[in-house]
């Protein structure tokens, strides 16, 4: 029996590693149903002492994951946002406090909160062709699972800034140099790489790397609890914009969004 209670987060485990794979056709998208599931797996994961590390990846050949699935937000409900957004931060959140050691194999496009669940992992390694992204503003959003408080812990205040409000795409190359990954593969490369290391985790006693985690996350943990929250809180505020609404059905509709700044 499958430990994932949905078919849109497939769970293989050999030996101590856990593969996750995010299948959702055609882009990987995150909805009610497996960002739920997600937790849910993590939450299995972590409770089988056997299991001391978990690899994440996108189903297919072109994307990790496009992030949220938009047509959730075309009539601007903020109930919906509000239950999207504790949907991501409580799965996200769970992923971030895995107790062994959580690598993200980037086999493709990660947008908005598919780079959010990267963000999330512990290591990230990109293939070549992989782009990254949080383009939430471009639609009137904002990222609202770690984003905004995540990334600038890796690549710093500027080129988080770059790629959230200017929406700057980042390459796998780009990433690398600037430590928003840590290594980078050829095409198709991406999860042997990522299942090789997390092989290793093995080696080290268990018990230790989960004290040495929570040691590395104390000081971390201890400044971004806030700030999550009010990325949440943001988020949802944003559903009372004229902006908002158009941002989301422009994208849906493939037009050119006409803001109104309000």
């Amino acid at each position: 029996m499958s430990i994932s209670p949905s078919e849109k987060i497939k769970v293989t485990i050999d030996g101590h590693v856990a593969v996750v794979t995010i299948d959702n056709p055609a882009a990987n998208t995150w909805d009610v149903e497996s960002l739920p599931a997600l937790k849910a797996v993590v939450e299995a994961l972590n409770a089988d002492r056997n299991i001391y590390a978990l690899v994440l990846t996108g189903a297919g050949e072109k994307f990790f994951s496009a992030g949220a699935d938009l047509t959730l937000f075309a009539d601007g409900d903020p109930s919906v946002a509000e239950e999207m957004a504790h949907a991501f931060g409580s799965a996200f959140e769970t992923l971030a406090d895995f107790r062994g050691v959580s690598i993200a194999a980037i086999n493709g496009f990660a947008m908005g909160g598919g780079l959010e669940v990267a963000l999330a992992c512990d290591i990230r390694i990109a293939e070549t062709q992989a782009q990254m992204a949080l383009p939430e503003a471009k639609v009137g959003l904002l990222p609202c699972a770690g984003g905004t408080q995540r990334l600038a812990q890796l690549v710093g205040d500027g080129w988080a800034k770059r790629m959230i409000l200017v929406g700057e795409r980042m390459g796998a190359e780009k990433a690398l140099q600037l430590g928003l990954v840590e290594e980078v593969v050829p095409t198709g490369e991406a999860l042997a790489t990522a299942k090789a290391l997390a092989e290793q985790v093995g080696n080290q006693s268990p018990v230790a790397v989960a004290a040495c985690k929570r040691l590395v996350h104390s000081a971390r943990d201890i400044a971004i609890a806030s700030g999550l929250d009010a990325e949440r809180g943001e988020f949802v505020q944003l559903f009372s914009t004229e902006d908002q609404r158009e941002g989301v059905n422009a994208f849906l509709e493939k037009r050119k969004p006409e803001w109104k700044n309000r």
